[in-house]
């Protein structure tokens, strides 16, 4: 049955102009929305009772599955166990179109996990350190350590050299790093090119650390002409350095040598802690030809990469290694456990060790490499289209992020799940986004951006400033 909403509700839900969910993801029970937050001296003169959008995106709260008490005669007609039924395959149906569609953020959706489903039955929770084993047997430790020793070899660090476990997810991975560098170096102050990820700043927030932000170059790189220079003001204090291993938005991998380089010229040699942030190209740099290479033979204190990323485990984890020196100022003996924790979080995700575990040996090493090379592959089929179309266009050397210019119809950005920050948008290319998924979203772009600039009213805009004037094919710099 559909539930009633009454008539002040769809006054306001028509006020809010808050567009419906797709049709087979519309509920059988309607919950009447909640009237917007007010922000005092926001979204209009103070006092006038203007309401404030408080987010970006669309407010998918005015709808939602309603949960009700059972009836007392379920057990017998069933009709609970019909309805859910009904609501999980409308999802369902739903979730396959929007993965038709996913093209900007950086989730590998081409695996199959089928094998594993015998396991869904057992609350498997890995609290605790990885490497001592509590008293709740029900965890995945055996499949875990085998995971992080895999990464251990990938990024060349001795069994007995590191420490680290499997995240619930990539922030996790950053929180800790940057944990860990603060615990080394206490008065530490934390560097960060503008295009980290948000969880660097977060992390800054929740540890009371100072915190700088370095200029980048247009590619998205660490400028470390201004690093130096921010150094060069801060002598007294160790630097605490999050080195991206693939910036959020442009792809852009820091020079991770130059970054070491210019620590150490400037009075900060042993002065200095690196966490690098490789949630997605983490996994991807070891096989690019011509890579800087990350490694522990150098002096970086931490490193992290998402598993829901480039591996493709459908639940977000991450795994995170540091050396095992650095942990011991962390762990603490937990007696409720019979053992030590070092960890962020508590309880942790025993399922997705087992995820992580079955992918890396169905692929290897020479199963990634080939989808490496097949995604920068068709990314540059991407560029290189995009740019015969006439649009604003770059792809850097070592990614596999093709940045563009920003699609004029938000419902264009919505359909394809793009993510945008003010003039640019991306598509990532991972090893699920084929040729032909390519071809459908550039047909669907060009037809739709012919409507946007044709009558001459407004221009494609000019993204110099973003991806660099040789990229730009705005009315200005187009040669």
């Amino acid at each position: 049955m559909v539930g009633s909403v009454g008539n002040g509700s769809m006054d306001l839900r028509e006020k809010e102009k808050v567009e419906p969910l797709p049709r087979e993801f519309d509920p059988e029970e309607i919950v009447p929305p909640k009237p917007p937050l007010e922000t005092e001296g926001a979204g209009g003169e103070e006092g006038s009772g203007k309401s404030r959008e408080i987010v970006l995106g669309r407010n998918v709260h005015t709808m939602c599955f309603a949960i009700k008490e059972p009836e007392a005669d379920d057990e017998v007609t069933g009709e609970r166990e019909a309805y859910m039924a009904s609501v999980l395959a409308r999802y369902r149906r739903s979730l396959i179109d929007r993965t038709k569609h996913h093209l900007g953020y950086p989730y590998n959706l081409d695996f199959d996990y089928g094998a594993l489903g015998q396991l869904q039955h057992f609350s498997i929770n890995n609290l605790g350190d990885p490497f001592i084993e509590s008293n709740y047997g029900v965890h995945s430790r055996q499949f875990e350590v085998g995971v992080l020793d895999w990464f251990a070899r990938l990024w060349e660090l001795e069994k007995n050299e590191y420490w680290g476990y499997i995240t619930n997810c990539g922030t996790e991975g950053n929180l800790h790093g940057i944990l860990v560098g603060r615990e080394v170096f206490p008065d530490g102050i934390l560097y960060a090119s503008g295009e980290s990820h948000y969880s660097i700043f977060k992390a800054a927030r929740m540890y009371r650390m100072e915190c700088l932000k370095v200029d980048t170059l247009a590619s998205g790189e660490i400028d470390c002409t201004h690093f130096k220079a921010s150094l060069l003001q801060n002598m007294e204090r160790p630097a605490i350095v999050n080195v991206n291993i693939g910036t959020t938005v442009k792809g852009a991998v820091d020079d991770l040598d130059l970054v070491i380089k210019t620590l150490e010229e400037n009075g900060f040699k042993d002065r200095f802690y690196i966490h690098c942030d490789g949630a997605l190209f983490g996994l991807m740099m070891p096989f690019v030809k011509r890579a800087p290479k990350v490694t522990f033979k150098k002096p970086i204190g931490s490193a992290s990469v998402s598993g829901h990323k480039f591996v493709g485990c459908p639940m977000p984890c991450g795994v995170q290694i540091t050396r095992l020196k650095h942990i011991n100022v962390l762990s603490s003996n937990v007696e409720y456990l019979a053992s030590r924790d070092a960890t962020i979080m508590g309880s942790r995700n025993g399922h997705a060790p087992i995820f992580l575990w079955y992918t890396l040996n169905r692929k290897g090493y020479r199963g990634f490499q080939k989808e490496v090379q097949k995604c920068l592959r068709n990314a540059h089929y991407l560029k290189d289209r995009l740019k015969e179309a006439g649009i604003s266009v770059m792809l850097n050397e070592l990614s596999s992020t093709v940045v563009f210019e920003r699609p004029e119809d938000e419902e264009f950005v919505r359909q394809w799940q793009l993510a945008c920050e003010g003039n640019i948008a991306h598509v990532v290319v991972m090893p699920n986004v084929t040729i032909d998924k390519l071809d459908s979203f550039l047909n669907e772009l060009l037809r739709h951006r012919s409507c946007w600039y044709q009558k001459g009213n407004i221009s494609p805009p000019c993204i110099a400033a973003d991806i660099g004037e040789e990229n730009c094919c705005c009315a200005l710099h187009k040669r």
